[in-house]
């Protein structure tokens, strides 16, 4: 199986969240419009929202709630890149302007706290505890992570332990949720919905890792984003993180002294002392050691094209390039 089998597989029920969304996002104040409608549309993978609907198929849910879980999951997400945005001062994103480059810092903001709080009406029309416990947990432990990233801006002493932190609250939180919520929409076991926590997880972290090292080896057309942009923030990301602990003392000074300052002015050199340094391969084998880890909690599930969707996803993960 690979990614157009997967689209093939779930073209109808993604074409129903899509209309779904597009439902949801209507307000009748136009700014909210605009923004909400240019972010939704501009070429995202749409990756939770599938998990989200691939982890209840794989139980065989024969219901249509897992529509509103895609959605939501997608409006969470849709809200926390608005918001990245405005943080990083980002002006592109999956190769077009961002929000806040075309409509303003307080528009992309606003217009944020408008799908999370749509998100959250819609979650109540699901009259489900269990899932509103879920999703308001992970929102809040995604706002932690922003908070925790923003703290090791600049900061070079930031440890691999720390960095796996932000992207396990960051990133793989959401990824979790989504394919937690397809256990618990059909009432799953306890131990059935903690492995595909656990598959949500460790997906999310290895998708990350690959983000991280695409910043630093792959085009600006490809990514969708400007190579470099984390070096730029002064993110201290794996590949940077590892370079400054494998160099040697001159090339551990320059490294830090990149971060601390930010910006592309030491570009070349950091590209070559990641390369020399094997920081691109440490992190594609960490990544690839959290999707096979991610593909064992699948054990338990039933033998189907949903359940090798999930795998074929993990396998993408480590293996795209953009």
């Amino acid at each position: 199986m690979n990614i157009n089998d997967i689209k093939e597989l779930t073209a109808a029920d993604m074409t129903a969240v899509d209309e779904l969304i597009k439902q949801r996002l209507y307000s009748e104040v136009v700014l909210v419009n605009q923004v909400s409608q240019y972010i939704v549309n501009s070429g995202g993978k749409r990756l939770r929202p599938l998990l989200a609907l691939l982890s209840a198929q794989a139980y065989g849910y024969q219901g249509e709630g897992h529509f509103a879980l895609a959605a939501i999951v997608e409006f969470i997400h849709t809200a926390t890149l608005l918001h990245d945005d405005v943080v990083d001062e980002s002006a592109l994103r999956r190769g077009s302007e961002t929000a806040n480059a075309l409509f303003g810092n307080a528009a992309s903001v606003l217009v944020g706290d408008f799908l999370y709080s749509r998100s959250f009406q819609m979650m109540v029309e699901l009259n489900n505890f269990k899932i509103m416990a879920i999703l308001s947990e992970s929102t809040n432990i995604i706002a932690e992570g922003e908070v925790l990233q923003l703290m090791n801006c600049h900061d070079a002493d930031t440890t691999e332990a720390r960095y796996i932190e932000v992207i396990h609250f960051k990133t793989a939180k959401l990824f979790e949720a989504a394919t937690r919520l397809g256990a618990v929409i059909c009432e799953r076991p306890e131990a059935e919905e903690s492995a595909m926590a656990s598959y949500g997880m460790h997906l999310g972290t290895a998708f990350q890792l690959i983000d991280d090292v695409l910043d630093y080896s792959s085009s600006s057309d490809e990514m969708g984003k400007n190579v470099g942009d984390d070096l730029a923030e002064g993110k201290p990301t794996l590949p940077l993180i590892y370079a400054m602990r494998n160099g040697d003392a001159d090339e551990a000074a320059l490294v830090r002294k990149a971060i601390e300052e930010g910006g592309l002015d030491y570009i070349d050199e950091i590209m070559a002392i990641i390369k020399k340094t094997g920081a691109i391969e440490y992190t594609e084998k960490a990544a690839k050691r959290e999707a096979k880890l991610a593909i064992e909690q699948l054990a338990h599930l039933p033998e189907s094209a949903y359940k090798e969707a999930l795998i074929t996803l993990a396998e993408y993960s480590v293996n795209r390039s953009f």
